[in-house]
């Protein structure tokens, strides 16, 4: 999940007169779209498979019915876990003002999902066509109510924790305890708790929780079996993994994923 430093190219989109550009793209599993950024705010929403989304401030796992928002102008890449069916929205910058001006995996309602499936059928949105502007209009109304997922995984910036995170990023399955990790990192363990709180804003435990939860969600996408998935991400039991998903997701893995094959 670490991020190499590559020069992001600039991609522009939508004109000057479009509110809101539009993109439809399918992938196929394990493509990755290098890094790039954008003259637009957009919501790319995933109606099929897992996207992961990494800057340089972290990453996010972006699960089937939900979307990630990412501002304009922040350097990203998207990898993708399973066939990724691709949905995007563009917005002129400051057009969504409820939205915060950093990234964030969003729950996609109903209401919300069918309207950006149908303002994908256009190639871009104006104001000035009435149905278009009724249809823009819904769609801002609906990004005021919208809700975050925690499944974002911040990067540690000081380099002792960083060795640490470039270690588990590697290898998430990785069951050593932190005090196993203190002289590759040249620091004690209380100091790097300290710098995992600091810096990320999260216990080490609950940073590697997450670590955890992304990556296994990431095997499930791939077609894993719930177990291996569970055990190759460092989970303890399947259980403990299922209980965790079930508290970040609000289902079981199984549920969510056989019902991310029948669509919604």
């Amino acid at each position: 999940m670490s991020q190499k430093r590559q020069v992001a190219v600039f991609d522009s989109v939508g004109d000057k007169r479009s509110q809101i550009a539009t993109l439809t793209h399918d992938y196929p599993a394990g493509q990755v779209i290098p890094s790039h950024f954008h003259n637009r705010d957009q919501l790319v929403y995933a109606s099929r498979g897992v996207m992961t989304v990494r800057t340089s401030r972290g990453a996010w796992v972006v699960p089937t019915y939900r979307a990630v928002w990412i501002p304009a102008a922040i350097p990203h890449t998207i990898t993708m876990s399973g066939t990724v069916a691709m949905r995007t929205l563009y917005f002129r910058p400051r057009l969504a003002r409820t939205l915060p001006r950093d990234c964030c995996v969003v729950n996609v309602s109903p209401l919300l999902k069918e309207l950006v499936l149908h303002a994908c059928n256009f190639p871009a949105l104006k104001k000035t066509i009435k149905r278009q502007g009724n249809l823009i209009n819904m769609i801002l109304d609906q990004l005021e109510a919208i809700q975050r997922v925690p499944l974002q995984l911040p990067n540690p910036s000081d380099p002792r924790a960083a060795r640490i995170a470039a270690a588990l990023f590697a290898d998430p399955g990785d069951r050593r305890p932190l005090a196993r990790f203190c002289k590759s990192a040249g620091a004690s363990k209380r100091t790097l708790e300290r710098l995992f709180q600091e810096d990320v804003g999260m216990t080490f435990g609950k940073w590697r929780q997450q670590l955890r939860l992304m990556q296994a969600m990431r095997l499930l996408a791939e077609g894993a079996k719930v177990t291996h998935a569970a055990l190759e991400s460092g989970y303890s039991t399947p259980s403990a993994f299922i209980s965790m998903f079930r508290k970040t997701l609000g289902t079981t893995p199984r549920l969510y994923f056989r019902s991310d094959a029948k669509g919604r």
